[in-house]
């Protein structure tokens, strides 16, 4: 039977109240999460953000408002369990959900609700007790970082429960190694039915002073833990050939400035030869990131690498040919034509800029931008196998020559400036770049390294490029008084990049 105006005007006070209540003892980032039904819900975050206490208050919620439930709760080893989720439930559902009923069986680990629910307790080790465990409608896993995937893969067909509500995996972790499978799998690749959330000490507005103090010590004891434990960044395995504290410093730095990204793809009219109508589609699920757009007259650079060698992604990245800022980049498996056509529009779209795509695999996306007459590829000198003389191609070829050198630059530009590197998965692949057994700087095993090389690329090839913009962008800035003092302190080479980099002054 319908509900009356009344009854209506009363359940939505009634959700109104419930959800301030909720508001109340809850930590702001996870409320939304409430009311989330993805499959999967991955909760990464450092430690004290609060998260296992929101995973705990989700799972009461259900079991409490939605007959029925049967929750499993687990970790890698079952003995961790008593002193840590069964432990928190069994404190929370005293405190928060006294009226449901409940009752708690201390020596099975099993809470039960009067409304038919339970949550049910196990670890992977304990096999015998997994077999017995039937019927899940919902499971919680803390710590997910100490499962195997198979472990996983285990535990996700063990959700096919009877219930009419929403199943939900809830995974809780601390991120340990930036090539954990956890971050492969439900935050390297697209799935819609996944939901991820990362969170710190700085969401959780009830951690107390002194445990704040603590975990903000560490920035001082130990850098490296900080930003993996307190901050949840994904930490690093191997050695890493670039300055990791720098890169760190610098994801954390852009990670937390709010910034805007203009996300999309080009789109296009061709004929076969000729690319026209060229023109940006905002695109939220874009594979090209505009850090910053074009501006008149300004110089550009963009470094291709083409997949091969295991990886099955191409990409362009874009420099601003006056500092080496990163503006822009390209990532996406593709065919090669269709890269290559998104090469050209990039590079018309940013004023004409020399496009240096990599050789090394295939010459396919260097010969289609020549085919469509792409007007400024770089050109490469390389003695004539048959003649031996000099001849000149386009595209750059990555090779025991060239690779130390391009790297080397790159090195020291993250050294010196690693501010002007815009893009996290760039700067991520950067902490992954290590040295192997032969010191040959590559990927660490697993990692790619398509976004380093692409980006080494566009540094190689920046003296084909010019690096003064042209008369009619020339426009004039006003300096602060801080610049000007920098400025008259730097010498007749500073003043120069200064200039570049921060555009002609007014007076």
């Amino acid at each position: 039977m319908p509900k009356t105006k009344a009854e209506k005007i009363d359940s939505f006070a009634a959700l109104a109240v419930w959800y301030i209540n909720l508001a109340e003892t809850n930590n702001e980032t996870f409320m939304p999460l409430f009311a989330d039904t993805h499959r999967y819900l991955v909760l990464k975050g450092g430690g004290g953000s609060g998260k296992s206490i929101f995973a705990g208050r989700k799972v009461l919620e259900r079991c409490t408002s939605e007959p029925g439930h049967r929750w499993l709760v687990c970790r890698k080893v079952a003995r961790t369990l008593r002193e840590s989720c069964f432990k928190q439930l069994c404190s929370q559902v005293a405190e928060f959900y006294p009226d449901s009923g409940y009752k708690v069986n201390k020596s099975d680990m099993v809470i039960s609700f009067a409304n038919g629910s339970e949550i049910l307790f196990a670890g992977l080790d304990d096999v015998e007790k997994l077999k017995s465990i039937y019927n899940i409608t919902g499971i919680w896993i803390e710590e997910a970082s100490e499962l195997l995937e198979g472990d996983f893969n285990q535990l996700d067909i063990r959700l096919r429960g009877k219930t009419k509500y929403y199943k939900q995996i809830i995974i809780t972790f601390n991120p340990i190694s930036i090539m954990h499978w956890l971050k492969k799998r439900f935050f390297d690749r697209k799935d819609s039915r996944v939901r991820v959330h990362e969170s710190t000490y700085k969401d959780n507005r009830f951690l107390d002073e002194e445990a704040i103090r603590t975990l903000e010590s560490f920035k001082e004891t130990d850098e490296y833990y900080y930003t993996v434990y307190c901050l949840g960044m994904w930490g690093v395995t191997g050695k890493s050939v670039f300055n990791a504290k720098a890169v760190t410093r610098r994801l954390i730095e852009l990670r937390e400035s709010g910034r805007q990204i203009k996300t999309g793809r080009f789109e296009y009219d061709d004929d076969g030869v000729h690319l026209t109508g060229i023109r940006w589609v905002d695109d939220p699920d874009g594979f090209i990131r505009i850090y910053k757009p074009p501006e008149k007259g300004v110089p550009y650079v963009i470094g291709g690498d083409t997949a091969g060698n295991g990886s099955d992604r191409f990409v362009g990245q874009v420099l601003d040919n006056r500092t080496g800022e990163q503006v822009c980049t390209l990532r996406h498996q593709f065919d090669e034509d269709l890269y290559a056509q998104q090469i050209y529009c990039l590079g018309m779209y940013y004023n004409k800029a020399l496009v240096g795509v990599e050789t090394n695999f295939s010459t396919y996306p260097v010969m289609e931008l020549e085919r469509r007459r792409y007007p400024k590829q770089y050109v490469r000198e390389s003695v004539d196998d048959y003649t031996h003389k000099i001849k000149s191609s386009y595209g750059f070829l990555t090779g025991p020559k060239t690779r130390p050198i391009i790297l080397s630059e790159l090195i020291r530009v993250v050294r010196d400036d690693v501010n002007s590197i815009n893009d996290e998965d760039t700067l991520e692949e950067m902490l992954t770049f290590v040295r192997n057994e032969e010191y040959r700087p590559e990927a660490e095993e697993g990692a790619h390294d398509d976004c380093v090389m692409a980006l080494a690329i566009a540094h190689g090839i920046r003296p084909q490029q010019r690096y003064t913009a042209t008369a009619a962008a020339a426009e004039t800035v006003e300096w602060t008084e801080s610049q000007w003092e920098d400025y008259h302190r730097a010498t007749p080479a500073e003043r120069e990049m200064l200039r570049r980099k921060w555009g002609e002054p007014k007076r």
